[in-house]
């Protein structure tokens, strides 16, 4: 009998190559003006630099180019930790570039109003911008491989019972443990926190880039902090390898995950409750169980009862305020991360960092986060851990 059966092949509907070839041609641009606006600035004719040095800066930033996405594509999309090695650096490098490149471009028309002719004027930019990018880039890196300073605040929420005036929080968002083998960091991390003797630790989400089984042993001495309560929300990374995974491996280094759920602490007869939710992008990621529901995160909770939210973005604080949350925990932005980038994040964020008031009594905190997404450069944006005390009005 002759087999019938259709040949197993993969279609893909008109919808997502359309995304395909949009996801293309946005690529193509940013990468385009990544790499080329930069030439402006170090090789453009005015500067009348040698042929040598023209021919030679051309063929390396069209090296770069050329291979910047396949690199990029190699690293996020089939998660590759060597392609991410080399394209996320690549990345930062080029962003600051590209910033900077604006900026000495101002300056270029300065001084030819301020009559400075080429090459002295092309060759002074060119060589200002190398050294910018350069200092940047290497202070840029220092600040995000370096354990993060501790930022300290108070936090006076009016509904606080004076049994608990004086607990203290210790915040760790965005470590993202990803490509860069950061254990040595991670215990480094673990050791600062304890030094502070936090009542509760908290992290906020994003915790790693990549699979428990990529990022196990970078995530091993979170089992050493040392708190009387250890919280855990998922952020959108984790819903990129498994958040219920991620959940799993915390619960067993020792940590409660919030997974749209409350606890309440007590003291002398007074309550206060940690809440937390998932991340708002769960509910598109496909797992199973998972998706942000405030409702569920809080069904039980007295009406009197002081409540602080573990959420890992700022922008779910209007949820927070109907809610009639007291204080909200969240990271996402790193602050921008990389000047000017903070410029886009405020697009989609309602705040950067540090203590904002939404609402008639909500509070919000927004940690700068203490890792790295992508690019290992904190320009202008230093990582922390966020130290908070709790005071009663």
């Amino acid at each position: 009998m002759a087999d019938t059966t259709a040949p197993n092949r993969t279609t893909r509907s008109p919808g997502a190559n359309r995304r395909r070839i949009g996801f293309g041609v946005v690529l193509f641009v940013i990468t385009t003006l990544l790499f080329w606006v930069p030439w402006t600035g170090l090789l453009a004719p005015g500067a009348q630099w040698p042929r040598g040095v023209v021919v030679a800066g051309t063929a390396l930033i069209a090296v770069a180019y050329v291979a910047f996405p396949f690199l990029l594509i190699r690293a996020l999309g089939r998660h590759s930790d060597r392609a991410a090695r080399i394209a996320l650096p690549l990345l930062g490098i080029a962003w600051i570039a590209f910033a900077w490149t604006i900026a000495t471009h101002v300056l270029r028309l300065v001084l030819a109003l301020a009559g400075v002719e080429n090459p002295l004027r092309g060759r002074v930019i060119a060589v200002l911008l190398v050294v910018i990018v350069a200092t940047l880039a290497l202070h840029g890196h220092r600040v995000a491989m370096r354990v993060p300073p501790v930022r300290r605040a108070d936090v006076v929420l009016p509904r606080l019972d004076k049994a608990f005036d004086g607990l203290t929080i210790a915040v760790l968002a965005d470590t993202h443990y990803g490509p860069i083998d950061r254990t040595r960091w991670s215990r480094g991390l673990v050791a600062a926190v304890n030094e502070l003797d936090a009542d509760v630790v908290v992290h906020v989400g994003d915790l790693a880039d990549g699979t428990v089984e990529q990022r196990r042993g970078q995530t091993a001495p979170l089992a050493e902090v040392r708190a009387a309560r250890r919280f855990y929300v998922s952020g959108n990374h984790e819903y990129l390898s498994n958040a219920q995974a991620w959940l799993e491996h915390m619960a067993e280094l020792g940590w409660t995950g919030l997974h749209n759920q409350h606890r309440v602490l007590e003291r002398a007869g007074a309550r206060l409750v940690f809440a937390g939710v998932d991340d708002i992008t769960a509910a598109h990621s496909g797992e199973a169980g998972h998706g942000a529901d405030l409702a569920a995160a809080l069904a039980g909770v007295r009406p009197d009862d002081p409540v602080v939210l573990l959420a890992h973005q700022p922008s779910e604080v209007g949820k927070a305020v109907a809610a009639g949350v007291d204080l909200q925990l969240s990271g996402h932005t790193h602050g921008g991360q990389i000047w000017p980038f903070h410029l886009l994040v405020r697009l989609q964020q309602p705040v950067l960092s540090g203590l904002s008031t939404h609402g008639p009594r909500t509070l919000l905190w927004t940690s700068r986060g203490a890792g790295f997404w992508g690019p290992p450069f904190r320009v202008f944006a230093p990582n922390e851990i966020s130290l908070l005390t709790l005071r009663s009005a």
